[in-house]
C-alpha cells in the first residue's frame, strides 16, 4: 500500500507511525560526502557515527530473496546480516541479498535509505532479536540523511516482524 507524504516526516515511515500513534522522534544528519574508494558504502555506520549513537542501536534495512521471495531484514549496523539465519527465521532453506533495483522498486526507497515501515509492497520482516534488549533503536525513516528512533517493541509490532538471531559479528 503506497502511503501519502505527511507534513510530519514527509515520508511513509512517518506516516505510518503517526497513523498507528506511536511514538517515535526524527534525526536527520549530513551525508558525508562520498569518498569516491568505490566500495559499498556504509550508510547505516554514517548515520551511528553522524548522531553519536552506538553501531548496535542503529539497524540497517537489508532486502533479500529467501526461496524467491523478498523479505526484509533489520540488524545491527556492527555487524552483518546471517543470511542462513534468516532464512531458517522465515522457513526458508536459502537466503541472498536483493539486486538494489529489486529493493528499491519493492520498497519505494533507494539504498541507503530502506525504512521497514512503510514500504511500498508488504514484504516479512525479521529483527534482529538484539533489538528488544534496547531501550531504543534507531532506523531509517525512508530517506538518506533522516532516522527514527522508537521503542523496538512498536518496530516489531507495526512492521508485525519476527524477532530472531540474524546478525553476525563484523
Amino acid at each position: 500500500m503506497r502511503l501519502p507524504r505527511s507534513a510530519r516526516g514527509g515520508t511513509p515511515a512517518t506516516v505510518a507511525l503517526s497513523a498507528a500513534g506511536v511514538a517515535f522522534e526524527l534525526h536527520p544528519y549530513d551525508l558525508p560526502p562520498d569518498d569516491g574508494a568505490g566500495g559499498p558504502r556504509s550508510y547505516g555506520v554514517e548515520a551511528a557515527s553522524s548522531l553519536g549513537v552506538p553501531a548496535d542501536q542503529v539497524f540497517k534495512t537489508l532486502v533479500a530473496r529467501v526461496d524467491g521471495r523478498l523479505t526484509m531484514a533489520a540488524v545491527p549496523v556492527s555487524g552483518a546480516l546471517d543470511l542462513k539465519a534468516l532464512a531458517s527465521a522465515v522457513g526458508g532453506k536459502r537466503a541472498v541479498l536483493a539486486e538494489p533495483a529489486d529493493a528499491e522498486r519493492a520498497t519505494g526507497s533507494v539504498v541507503g535509505g530502506i525504512s521497514p515501515l512503510g514500504s511500498r509492497t508488504a514484504l516479512p520482516v525479521v529483527v534482529d532479536a538484539s533489538a528488544l534488549a534496547l531501550e531504543r533503536v534507531w532506523v531509517s525513516a525512508g530517506r538518506r540523511g533522516l532516522q527514527l528512533s522508537l521503542a523496538p517493541r512498536d518496530l516489531v509490532v507495526l512492521t508485525g516482524a519476527r524477532t530472531a538471531a540474524i546478525r553476525r559479528p563484523g
